[in-house]
């Protein structure tokens, strides 16, 4: 077989073999926005696992991915608001999920992780979810604790206002 031949062959090979085509990239946002469509492909979406993470006793782990601008800058570390929470519900093997740190919340920032797996669309095997069935996961970033500086300033004035309003109120009560 001469060598250009066998490149063909190569080729056309390894587009027909499945699960060797590279996953699509896509954002939380693109999984929403277009489920219906990415329904059975493989992707790969970066996110911060948050909320909390469900182990199940069929080997499988349940958690939510995250996708929005409070990903890299949180609002407890400095992070301007920027609009809602954007997520979607990730199933993955319990081994993968061993040993993550804390899934993301109002004290601390979850790992962000990269996840590849097949987009399931209303998945009539789990009652119409839609999920990414995970295959493979990568830590990013790991978990930590975001730094909430106190607004005391603010806390000593409210505490003000609420001690001002008793004595008002005791006065009022008296006369």
């Amino acid at each position: 077989m001469t060598r250009s031949i066998r490149l063909v062959v190569m080729t056309a090979l390894f587009f027909a073999v499945p699960g060797t085509a590279a996953a699509e990239e896509v954002s939380v946002s693109e999984l929403v926005a277009d489920s219906a469509a990415l329904s059975g492909l493989d992707v790969t979406v970066e996110g911060e696992f948050v909320g909390d993470y469900g182990f199940r006793d069929d080997g499988w782990m349940w958690t939510q991915l995250n996708g929005d601008d409070y990903v890299f800058a949180p609002i407890g570390d400095g992070g301007e608001p920027t609009g809602g929470n954007t997520g979607v519900g990730v199933r993955l093997p319990l081994e993968l999920g061993e040993g993550l740190d804390p899934p993301g919340g109002y004290r601390n920032r979850g790992p962000i992780v990269r996840v590849t797996g097949i987009w399931k669309h209303h998945d009539p095997a789990r009652q119409g979810e839609s999920y990414l069935d995970v295959t493979s996961l990568t830590v990013a970033q790991p978990g930590r604790p975001i730094d909430q500086d106190s607004q005391w300033t603010a806390m000593l004035i409210g505490l003000g206002f609420l001690a001002g309003s008793l004595v008002l109120r005791r006065t009022l009560r008296d006369h």
